[in-house]
């Protein structure tokens, strides 16, 4: 699962400087089958979940290179924003995809109240400081609907990439319970608070995909850990 990065490293969210071939390299990932399989797994749960419709608006805090940013405005036909502190990650979005980016951080959105019809963080929150900060601003540019996609402290992954203060692109990530992300939600004006799991076993392969259909999304043990609710307003 590379839908992370630590500071300097791979991608996924507001979490440091990057560069052109380290956006390259990343994007390969996911056309990599390994990658193909665990960004089409995570794509489908997510959008499914958030449930835009076409030609609604949608804003992707901590897009990195854009690759949901690029599925959700090809495959589900939204208005999309991609967001990022890195300008030479921005630069490879904007070169792969029909849609808007804009640099900014997550705690300080450069929008107005209600701007956007939903929002999604994929695996961003985790590299942001203020979590809460985040939250409310991503619930205050939102009419409709949050997404947001976390890496699961109650997951195989955890045990291999995460304890101990994380290795490699996972190294200074924060994964998230769901009882945490239950208790952060609970804080904002939000309802219907719905959680679901994916990516069970994030090696992939042929047992992989067969404990994927088998098992359901309301099991939360996947690497991804998918959060979605209403915006009360």
């Amino acid at each position: 699962m590379a839908a992370a990065r630590a500071p300097g490293e791979t991608v996924g969210g507001l979490s440091g400087p990057g560069d052109a071939q380290g956006a390259e390299r990343y994007d390969a990932w996911y056309r990599s089958p390994r990658g193909r399989w665990i960004g089409e797994t995570e794509y489908r749960l997510l959008a499914g979940l958030l449930g835009a419709r076409r030609g609604e608006s949608v804003l992707d805090v901590g897009c990195g290179t854009g690759y949901f940013t690029r599925l959700l405005a090809e495959r589900a036909g939204v208005r999309i924003v991609g967001l990022d502190t890195d300008l030479a990650w921005l630069r490879y979005a904007r070169a792969h995809a029909d849609a808007a980016f804009v640099a900014g951080r997550a705690e300080r959105l450069p929008f107005e109240d209600g701007a956007f019809d939903h929002a999604i963080a994929v695996t961003s929150l985790c590299f942001v400081r203020d979590q809460d900060a985040a939250l409310r601003e991503l619930v205050r540019v939102t009419r409709k609907r949050v997404a947001l996609g976390l890496l699961n402290r109650r997951s195989l992954l955890y045990l291999e990439k995460g304890r101990g203060g994380g290795k490699g692109a996972y190294r200074g990530a924060h994964w998230h319970t769901p009882a945490e992300i239950r208790a952060q939600l609970a804080r904002l004006p939000l309802r219907d608070v719905r959680l679901a799991g994916a990516v069970f076993l994030p090696a992939g392969g042929r047992v992989a995909r067969w404990l994927e259909a088998a098992l359901p999304a309301s099991f939360l043990a996947g690497a991804f850990l998918l959060a979605v609710a209403e915006v009360v307003r």
